[in-house]
């Protein structure tokens, strides 16, 4: 690989429950005059995944448990969110509120297996008050059904990355990682070869969807509608993957 380029889908319009996110997705390919071409990479943001799958709760249905009550107590926090934080999540690792800070973070692993800061429910880019955006139920397959649609409308193969924005341990700021893969090798194993002097490598093996993930940050924010980033010129050979080979087995887990 010599050269790679990364644009923006544009034109897509905002995405509410029950679209049909693939076909809106083609009908705005067609309409920048940029079709998939075999190879390409398209890295999706969970939001937009999550909205046409109504992964959507209204603060107002949720009643809050003892634990919700008293973790929102501590951590300053509406207790109806962090009801839907539990329900999301497997277990609550730390509850923590800095004494400069408004209210507190809940650090849990999300019952995918994700850690994150409160189950990833975020409230940003909902199209009403009182929303509360979850992670797709099943990101995986998600990913697999937009990549079987785009493949079979432009005739190629394609990968299909659906991303989120996480917090890393021991450093600040945030950047996108992927939740849900489809053809993209979750890791490029690399035990075996040898690095350029000749020597051995044995554990070397670089977070392949990730990196393309963080990438894309560069050209989706918050504030932009840029929810599709696409990747040309990558030289990947596709496999059977899935995002939860991202994840670190508890037994070789040093950081909890």
């Amino acid at each position: 690989m010599t050269a790679l380029t990364l644009f923006t889908l544009d034109h897509l319009p905002d995405i509410r429950p029950g679209d049909d996110l693939a076909a809106l997705m083609i009908d705005a390919l067609e309409s920048q005059q940029r079709p998939l071409q075999q190879g390409d990479i398209l890295v999706i943001a969970q939001k937009v995944v999550s909205k046409a799958e109504n992964a959507i709760v209204h603060i107002d249905s949720l009643t809050p448990s003892d634990n919700a009550l008293s973790l929102a107590a501590e951590l300053n926090k509406d207790p109806r969110k962090v009801e839907l934080v539990l329900q999301q999540s497997s277990r609550v690792l730390r509850a923590h509120k800095h004494p400069r800070a408004d209210e507190g973070v809940l650090i849990t692993q999300h019952r995918l297996g994700f850690i994150s800061a409160n189950a990833a429910v975020d409230e940003s880019n909902a199209d009403k008050a009182g929303q509360l955006i979850c992670l797709p139920t099943d990101p995986d397959a998600s990913a697999r059904a937009l990549c079987a649609r785009l493949e079979h409308h432009f005739q190629c193969q394609l990968g299909v990355i659906i991303s989120d924005t996480f917090g890393r341990p021991w450093r600040l700021g945030q950047t996108n990682v992927a939740i849900g893969l489809a053809n993209v090798p979750a890791l490029n194993l690399m035990a075996g070869q040898t690095d350029a002097w000749g020597r051995p490598l044995k554990v070397t093996a670089p977070a392949l969807a990730d990196e393309l993930a963080a990438a894309s940050g560069l050209l989706m924010s918050k504030q932009g509608k840029c929810p599709v980033i696409i990747f040309r010129g990558l030289d990947w050979q596709p496999q059977c993957s899935s995002a939860q080979e991202l994840l670190r087995p508890i037994q070789e887990d040093l950081f909890q």
